[in-house]
């Protein structure tokens, strides 16, 4: 089947798939005459041919070596499934620096790096088999392709496997979910293992949410009404969600925090910011003819500690386990799970992606899944949520999201989620002209990327106007961070112009949005100043002495042009009525565009992260086809499912790491036997 090499995995999620267009024909070799074969001692290789395979760019790379029993003296290189430019026109190159090379290392081709790499993997397997060394033909991980993001299971050869580790649990992933979990299992003394395919532990999400926790309390925040917040949670999903599992959030989330404090408070000195007041809820007259949101009072961080002592909070967690004795297996990835014949998930088989060979851990109490979304990867995006994919400009993602963990979870039998849930912020600033969606990007895994340079522009999410390419306004912009790059979808490009002036830090203090956009109306003028500093330096932002001039900046060109300035006075008229007529936004989140100068820039969304992963129930245990428990299957984070469904429910800032870290702690209580 496919060989699992982690090592060709990783660098194809770094710099990945050229979009697999098929070369038409066998990349043929010449005669070794033409080329000058390195040669070795007579009776260094076993006369013969020999085949070895692995992972290119988007397709399964060949090599078929000839030897003599001290030289090599044919290769065939088989690219033709890469990208036809790149990948497939190398072969020669590759053939000729294969036939050069004394043990299969060679420079590569320029331009073509994954396919280079697969060729030279492939070689060597062929110099080892041709060495009489015993060797693997099965060892790729399979990347998917663009008509199927799932691919088929690795078949690994039991010879491939040379490491067993015994354990109790095994955590999957050392970012929020895993570190949580492997803290609360080190408190708890039990016997466990981490592994984490990078070098070091992941980026922190530092937002969290928890339900009537210590910190509330402390503020003097009245309790929640928790039936009015489960309506709230299931009506964002239109009711696609585990009630259930939304409820084992909102009632454990306070002793999430509690053990979090416990840590980051009693033993590292930090102090919790805890937000609450006015920060955690938009004005009351938003609700005077808009929609009614409910702004839980749940949102935790220690950002300010974090920054004071030089460590994430996942950091500080590494810290605190290392201190207790245990320790995580870097560079250690996940190359699929194993069942025993009653279908109980017995462990997980893994990968070093330092040189290649093969792990078993066997877990006696089960297994838990926090390997993150599929962000990063464009052929689970297209084909999982092509509305999100169509309308989003820029990423502020983990580029190792790539949904492997769902996808292994997938193979073992698990119910993966339905219905998408993108976490899209209304960020994605790009230069005019460009549109929303992928672009070709042979440095990018499949060879695609979203074409924004910058991650996330913040005052992005401002109600500002904002208007279609034919200068038009199309919707509210008083809404959740996802409403406006919805609506674009029905736009021309699926993009749109947000357009501000001179009064731009009294306007957003006036707008009073909520959560991450909250830093344009806190961080002050300063702050503002620098994000658009940046995005003009790309391209991206343009400042004017007049709205004929922004027009002509933005790319208004005509008609669209004229349209764009009756909109403009239209904008300012509604303004001066302290009434919109036209999509009923509230007066207060109403601007005026006459003082200089002006501001424009085009927008789509930036992707976060994608919560649609394998259905859980509320105890984290991961659900078959039948939707029945897969016994020693536990998952949490942005892999698990049943929560979300449509998008985030972003105005609950942190809801979604809080339902990361409460069913991290609820999975190893299971496992654990800690709780019924």
């Amino acid at each position: 089947m496919n060989k699992i090499s982690r090592k060709g995995f990783l660098k194809i999620a770094a710099a990945a798939a050229m979009s697999g267009v098929t070369a038409g024909a066998l990349a043929a070799c010449n005669a070794a005459k033409d080329s000058a074969a390195a040669s070795a001692p007579a009776g260094s290789y076993i006369p013969g041919t020999y085949e070895g395979t692995a992972e290119g760019i988007s397709s399964t790379v060949k090599v078929t070596m000839t030897f003599s029993d001290s030289a090599v003296t044919d290769v065939v290189v088989d690219t033709s499934g890469e990208t036809a430019s790149y990948g497939a026109a190398a072969a020669d190159q590759l053939k000729e620096q294969l036939l050069s090379s004394a043990n299969g290392e060679i420079d590569g081709v320029s331009g073509s790096t994954i396919t280079s790499d697969a060729v030279m993997k492939a070689a060597k397997s062929c110099f080892a088999q041709a060495k009489g060394e015993a060797t693997v033909s099965s060892v790729q991980l399979p990347t998917g392709d663009e008509t199927d993001w799932l691919g088929k299971e690795p078949d690994i050869d039991e010879a491939a496997i040379t490491e067993t580790i015994d354990t109790d649990i095994v955590i999957v992933g050392a970012g929020n979910g895993g570190m949580f979990a492997a803290a609360y299992a080190a408190a708890n003394g039990l016997n466990f293992r981490v592994i984490e395919q990078n070098s070091a532990v992941q980026d922190t999400r530092h937002w969290y949410g928890a339900i009537d926790s210590a910190a509330a309390k402390e503020a003097g925040v009245p309790a929640t009404d928790k039936a009015k917040l489960l309506s709230e949670i299931s009506r964002y999903a239109s009711g696609k969600c585990d009630q259930r599992v939304v409820k084992t959030w909102i009632n454990e989330s306070a002793a999430m925090h509690d053990f979090m404090r416990g840590i980051l408070e009693d033993q590292f000195g930090w102090t919790c910011e805890f937000t609450s007041g006015a920060e955690a809820a938009w004005p009351a007259e938003n609700a005077e003819h808009n929609t009614d949101y409910l702004y839980p009072v749940q949102e935790h961080n220690y950002r300010q500690s974090e920054s004071e002592s030089g460590l994430q909070r996942n950091e500080a967690l590494q810290q605190y386990i290392e201190e207790l004795g245990y320790s995580i297996d870097f560079k250690t990835s996940l190359a699929k799970l194993e069942k025993d014949a009653d279908g109980r998930i017995t462990g997980i088989i893994a990968q070093s992606t330092e040189d290649d060979h093969f792990i078993r851990y066997n877990a006696n109490d089960g297994v838990l899944l926090a390997c993150g979304g599929f962000p990063g990867n464009p052929y689970m995006m297209e084909q999982l949520d092509p509305l999100g994919t169509s309308v989003t400009t820029a990423c502020s993602y983990s580029p190792s999201d790539k949904g492997y963990g769902i996808r292994a979870a997938v193979w073992a039998g698990a119910n993966l989620d339905k219905e998408a849930a993108p976490m899209l912020f209304d960020r994605g600033i790009v230069a005019p002209g460009v549109d929303a969606g992928y672009v070709e990007s042979e440095n990018s895994f499949g060879g695609k990327a979203f074409p924004g340079e910058i991650k996330q522009y913040n005052p992005g999410t401002q109600p500002f106007l904002k208007v279609n390419r034919n200068g038009e306004r199309f919707a509210n912009e008083s809404s959740p961070y996802n409403d406006i790059v919805y609506a674009a979808a029905h736009q021309p490009g699926r993009v749109y112009a947000q357009i501000c002036d001179a009064n731009i830090l009294e306007d957003v203090k006036r707008f009073h949005t909520i959560g991450c956009s909250a830093q344009t109306r806190n961080a002050g003028a300063e702050y503002i100043q620098k994000q658009m500093d940046n995005a003009e330096e790309k391209g991206c932002f343009f400042k004017a002495d007049t709205i004929e001039e922004l027009a002509d900046k933005l790319g208004f060109t005509g008609e669209a042009k004229d349209t764009f300035l009756a909109t403009v006075d239209r904008y300012n008229e509604l303004y001066d009525q302290q009434n919109d007529e036209d999509f009923g936004k509230p007066a207060y989140r109403l601007s005026a565009i006459r003082k200089a100068p002006f501001y424009g820039c085009w927008l789509g969304a930036s992707l976060l992260c994608t919560e649609q992963g394998i259905a859980i129930n509320e105890k984290g245990q991961a659900l078959d086809n039948d939707n029945k428990p897969m016994p020693g299957l536990y998952v949490t984070g942005d892999m698990s499912g049943s929560f979300f469904a449509n998008n985030y429910p972003c105005l609950m800032a942190g809801v979604a790491m809080g339902r990361t870290l409460t069913f991290a702690m609820k999975a190893i209580k299971q496992m654990a036997g800690l709780e019924k």
